[in-house]
């Protein structure tokens, strides 16, 4: 089935955003994954991903507000993981309204979407059967995060939709090789055109807000990590300066003790549009229950 897109409200202190989603496969399959994208990306990020599972699976991916589709907030400081998991929370309602009181869902999560997923798994009675993270655990030093901060909200305005892709192949090396449709497919559903013609990055510059230097420290999330009971299948770039090696072989070793999968020549993030990653996050999830 071709992908639709949907849209629900959410609610923040400055009032009610409009939250877009990109919806897959059968709407009443019992199944259901929810992919949630990166810091300045977008629901597009997983469309190999969900035509990989939409046969089987319902597969929805939001824009995180801010992003994409989805609303800006009049309030950049809440840009913030409290409003994040809010909405997510109004998406899980809407996604599993019609599977009862005790429905499940898969959480696919890349980077900020894998923290989501993290501490939303962390909960009592939280509803998610298995869960990946893609490039992310449970520490992200704040090194990386200081690297990340140089950018966002930085870029510059592009003339044309190849001025853009040039600099989507630069600040987006550490995806990995893609093929030229594939990068053209990022950059397309990366940024906006303005109204003089121009092109300029598909997110609120605002989000920076929480990359303010004196906010900037450690994000650290083992005491959540330890309380998920679900399983867990990691995906590290072997280059990546967010999932430390050390980070990823300690999460092998406590908590749910994720299954680990590291790939050569990546770094954060994965683009999880190469055929092995796509395969390998499908065998995951649709392995049989234990």
């Amino acid at each position: 089935m071709p992908l639709s897109r949907k849209f629900l409200l959410g609610l923040s202190s400055s009032g009610f955003h409009r939250l877009s989603y990109t919806e897959w496969g059968d709407a009443a399959s019992p199944r259901v994954v929810i992919c949630v994208h990166g810091l300045t990306r977008n629901a597009r990020d997983f469309d190999w991903l969900a035509l990989a599972l939409e046969s089987r699976c319902r597969v929805i991916c939001p824009d995180v507000v801010g992003r994409g589709q989805s609303d800006w907030l009049a309030r950049k400081d809440d840009y913030a993981y409290p409003q994040y998991l809010a909405d997510m929370t109004a998406l899980i309602a809407r996604a599993t309204g019609h599977l009862g009181p005790d429905a499940r869902i898969d959480w696919v999560g890349t980077s900020m979407g894998g923290l989501i997923g993290i501490v939303l798994a962390a909960q009592p009675g939280n509803p998610i059967r298995r869960l990946v993270l893609n490039d992310v655990g449970p520490f992200v030093p704040k090194a990386a995060l200081a690297r990340i901060a140089l950018y966002v909200g930085n870029a510059p305005r592009f003339a044309s939709l190849d001025d853009a892709e040039r600099y989507v192949r630069i600040v987006s090396a550490p995806f990995g090789p893609l093929t030229d449709a594939q990068w053209r497919h990022l950059t397309e559903h990366n940024v906006r055109r303005e109204a003089d013609g121009s092109f300029v990055m598909g997110y609120d510059p605002g989000i920076a807000a929480a990359f303010a230097a004196p906010r900037l420290q450690d994000v650290d999330l083992w005491a959540l990590w330890d309380r998920i009971d679900c399983p867990v299948l990691t995906v590290r770039g072997m280059e990546s300066d967010v999932l430390l090696p050390a980070t990823a072989a300690e999460m092998t070793r406590r908590g749910p003790r994720t299954r680990l999968i590291e790939l050569a020549g990546v770094g954060h993030a994965p683009a999880l549009m190469a055929a092995d990653q796509v395969e390998a996050v499908c065998d995951f999830l649709l392995a049989p229950e234990r």
